[in-house]
């Protein structure tokens, strides 16, 4: 039998298509011949099904962009609480640090919401430093198709209030963003402030942005590097202090402690470069005379977060008494009418000059005056925990945290006075006593990833705390990195923090080089600042910027690629 093609025109193959499937199908057998015919049925088949059941393209969804700008958590906080706050109402939402924020993108964000806090004299927190240069210079684009949120966190006690939340509010604005809502500048005291202004913000959005998709959900609202744990500053771990150990010598001038806490099976963690924050009790002797002064008795009742509780408790646990405010003493004058303080109102650099210099019990001594209990606490700001620099890594001290405390010690007209966390730890707590404490992270401030990046560590006085930290992982790392060390204090024999482990990470070859300051060994005063001049051709201010001294409060780690000589 003779099988003859059918007519070209009635095949949906053209002619060179049918001659190479012939020629591919001229040797197989009938069998073979189905079994082809239908595995490309099948696959007609799957074709056919897949792009039914496929789904139609969901309609883009604009991403709500979050930038959270922190130095000590507060703002962090905040933007994390709002990133839930969004996520609950099905909105898409990306939370990014400042620092790993890629800003020359921020042309194209729709929906920005920015949560700032302000630090030293108006400026923005490190990681949003790279961000607010650039918002600030040449480069920066038109945001024309931008709309806007800030909430800035402050303090009033500081000349420059929340500046730089007003920064990037002003900037964006001027950029040619729209706000959706007016900036707030939150006090320390700001919960309230950021739960109002965080419904306000979730209204306005989901008036610009259609919810989500579950699917689009899952993968948006992602967090960089946002650490979690069940012990936080609103909930703190009940820690017990082991060590406290002076380590300044007996004729210093500084009291500088040791403290070693045993954060138990808590399975708290913390990495080189955190903070510790520490929940503190005003001194029960302060409260005394601070109630003694104003004719109080310290049983009267006060509302403290919708709580009543006797007068001195409420001072010794939720306000604080050893930091005064120009809104303080302002308040103070004005209240009780002083003859003294009154003319101080109105002239910001003279109030805050007062503040600085009077603790608030003696701005009472100099001024008396009789208030009742409420008018007392309505004074007053609440208490906030304060954070150390931790001293320590897990890798060799494991289910302890260590802290380096200058103890705050000064007098008034021969009245003792101390600092209300420092005085706390090194006075009022006792070996194997309580001590609430949380972990305050730092991404901003790390050892370099690679362990054979050279450090260079800058950290006068207590400033030293974190290096000892970074110096620990380096051992445990086995790190083949350089590491130098620029420190200083008074004098040589009395102020030598944590001598004997210095002296021996040089024996090591662990610390290549120490490069010491002792400012009241000799007639000339001597400073950190100086040796880092002296040493700026072999710290590389011949290929880049010469280093920027910082306070003891904000020590830094200098990375760069290094050069044999630097070491000789």
């Amino acid at each position: 039998m003779t099988t003859q093609a059918p007519p070209s025109n009635l095949l949906p193959l053209n002619p060179e298509q049918l001659a190479r499937l012939q020629a591919a199908t001229t040797d197989f057998t009938p069998t073979q011949l189905a079994w082809v015919s239908g595995y490309f049925w099948g696959v007609l088949n799957q074709q056919s099904g897949a792009a039914v059941a496929a789904p139609a393209p969901a309609a883009e969804v604009p991403t709500i962009t979050l930038i959270s700008a922190s130095q000590t958590g507060n703002a962090r906080r905040v933007a994390e609480a709002l990133r839930d706050d969004l996520l609950a109402a099905k909105l898409n939402v990306k939370l990014v640090n400042a620092g790993d924020y890629k800003f020359k993108q921020i042309a194209a964000e729709k929906l920005l919401v920015v949560v700032t806090s302000t630090q030293g004299e108006g400026e923005p927190p490190e990681e949003a430093v790279a961000l607010h240069k650039f918002l600030f210079s040449k480069k920066a684009p038109k945001l024309d198709g931008t709309a806007f949120a800030v909430f800035g966190l402050g303090d009033t006690s500081y000349e420059f209030f929340c500046q730089s939340g007003k920064d990037f509010d002003n900037k964006l604005a001027e950029l040619g963003a729209e706000r959706l809502l007016d900036r707030v500048d939150a006090d320390v005291e700001y919960q309230a402030a950021a739960a109002e202004w965080r419904a306000r913000v979730v209204e306005a959005l989901k008036a610009r942005a259609p919810v989500a998709a579950p699917a689009q959900l899952a993968t948006s609202g992602a967090v960089n590097d946002i650490h979690t744990s069940p012990y936080t500053k609103e909930a703190p771990l009940t820690a017990t202090l082991s060590v406290n150990q002076k380590i300044t010598g007996r004729n210093s001038e500084k009291d500088v402690r040791h403290i070693e806490i045993d954060l138990g099976d808590s399975g708290l963690r913390y990495q080189p470069g955190d903070a510790l924050g520490v929940w503190y009790q005003n001194d029960p002797q302060l409260v005394k005379e601070l109630v003694e002064l104003l004719w109080l008795k310290g049983d009267e009742p006060v509302t403290v977060e919708g709580k009543t509780l006797p007068l001195s408790e409420a001072l010794q646990w939720h306000f604080e008494l050893t930091v005064n405010t120009a809104t303080i003493v302002e308040n103070y004058a004005t209240l009780t009418r002083s003859e003294s303080l009154l003319p101080l109102v109105g002239d910001k650099a003279q109030l805050q000059q007062y503040a600085a210099a009077t603790p608030i019990v003696d701005m009472v001594r100099f001024s008396p005056a009789q208030l009742d209990a409420e008018a007392l606490i309505g004074l007053l700001r609440p208490l906030t925990p304060r954070l150390y620099s931790i001293a320590s890594s897990q890798a060799e001290v494991e289910s302890e945290v260590h802290v380096t405390v200058g103890v705050v010690r000064y007098e008034i007209e021969g009245r003792a006075r101390a600092g209300g966390a420092s005085s706390f730890l090194a006075d009022r707590v006792e070996e194997d006593g309580e001590v609430r404490v949380f972990i305050e992270h730092n991404d901003n401030f790390r050892l370099p990833a690679n362990p054979e990046t050279p450090v260079i560590m800058i950290g006068p006085g207590t400033g030293i705390a974190p290096f000892r930290a970074f110096m620990q992982q380096r051992a445990a790392d086995g790190a083949q990195g350089k590491n130098w060390l620029f420190f200083g204090n008074p004098h040589f024999t009395e102020d030598f923090l944590y001598q004997v482990e210095w002296q021996s990470y040089v024996k090591e070859g662990l610390l290549t080089r120490i490069d010491l300051a002792w400012s009241r060994d000799q007639q000339q005063k001597i400073y950190v600042q100086d040796k880092l001049r002296e040493q700026g051709p072999s710290c590389g201010a011949g290929s880049m910027t010469a280093p920027t001294f910082m306070s003891a409060a904000t020590p830094i780690v200098w990375r760069r690629t290094w050069k044999t000589p630097y070491w000789k």
